[in-house]
């Protein structure tokens, strides 16, 4: 497949229905997420099957995808006719990458929700905006999406392998956010959306023994898989930063979404405390699930206790609650339950 979109137009209907064949898989994200035509017709197909309520892979009897005749609709025009000649469909994103396709998806259904240019400007966190924040989140999934072997975006990054993370995380941004300023804010949702696809189509997404193997990112050595529940964290964060910017709500991940986020920021905040920290029962409640740990040493009694809300807990992590803002519950040692409150903020990447 080349850069003039040689087999493009025909696997765009597949590719909305998430029927492409395995030879197409990784061609067809990595041509969208550099030709910005391309990428907005395959986001103008995947909104079609949506208001068709036809899910991603969803076949017919014969094997054939699902279409509009099929679900009451007459008289296909010329993409569902291309939809109709769509290949079998393949396996949908693993468990591990849920979580992300979720929070990908709840974006863009935020974003359906501005009207007109003003809200882009709208301020958000830090000094971004809106237009701003989805230029970061382009550049944050970018790091996962060159270790996958997708193709870096332009402009060139300008940092060298030498470059500490933090430093190497905060210029990558800054370069991204003032590139897609120069873009219209349709131009930057269409590759944000086109590389959020490209990586939802890798291998790994879908294969939990290639998501096993272990890379570090942001200066965590992780499980692809949780590199993965990393970028569902970030994107679910930053949403809910918009939403809260434009008086929209914004609901928590599905629950079983929220506790794969909830265990993996356990387990990085009891690998921050490390095992000689004073040791702290702490639990995290919500949606009908109790789960805890002893947080720090092994080889002393507990000291203290914690308890959060699930989705309090994130958002201390996030950045969104500082360690005296949080609501929680706590006896015992008060220095010791501070320390895990400092640390869990001190996770705060995003």
């Amino acid at each position: 497949m080349t850069d003039d979109h040689d087999g493009v137009p025909e696997l765009l209907a597949a590719w909305a229905f998430g029927a492409l064949q395995p030879a197409d898989e990784k061609a067809v994200p990595l041509h969208l997420a550099e030709c910005e035509s391309c990428a907005a017709e395959a986001e103008r197909l995947r909104e079609t099957v949506r208001l068709l309520d036809v899910p991603p892979g969803a076949t017919s009897g014969d094997g054939a995808p699902e279409t509009a005749s099929s679900n009451g609709f007459a008289g296909a025009d010329g993409v569902l006719a291309v939809a109709l000649r769509a290949r079998p469909a393949v396996p949908r994103v693993a468990a591990h990458a849920a979580p992300y396709a979720a929070a990908v998806a709840g974006l863009k259904a935020l974003l359906r929700e501005l009207d007109g240019h003003a809200p882009w400007g709208t301020p958000v966190v830090h000094d971004w905006d809106v237009h701003d924040t989805l230029g970061h989140l382009i550049a944050a999934d970018e790091q996962l999406a060159v270790r996958l072997g997708l193709e870096a975006r332009v402009p060139p990054s300008r940092i060298t392998e030498d470059t500490p993370w933090e430093e190497a995380w905060n210029t990558r941004t800054a370069d991204v956010i003032a590139h897609e300023r120069t873009r219209t804010p349709e131009e930057t949702v269409a590759a944000w959306s086109a590389q959020a696809a490209a990586l939802l189509a890798t291998p790994e997404a879908r294969d939990p023994e290639r998501a096993a193997r272990a890379t570090t990112l942001m200066g965590v050595r992780l499980p692809v898989a949780d590199h993965f529940v990393v970028r569902a964290f970030e994107a679910w964060i930053h949403t809910d930063d918009i939403g809260r910017a434009l008086g929209l709500a914004v609901p928590p991940p599905p629950p079983a979404h929220l506790w794969q986020l909830v265990r993996l920021a356990v387990r990085v905040l009891g690998m921050a405390l490390g095992p000689t920290a004073p040791p702290v029962l702490f639990a995290v409640s919500g949606e009908g699930d109790d789960t805890q740990w002893v947080l720090g040493s092994e080889d002393e009694p507990v000291q203290g206790e914690l308890v959060l809300d699930a989705v309090d807990f994130c958002l201390l992590v996030g950045g969104r609650y500082t360690p005296d803002e949080v609501p929680r519950g706590a006896a015992g040692d008060e220095d010791a339950v501070r320390n895990v409150l400092d640390r869990a903020a001190s996770l705060a990447w995003l």
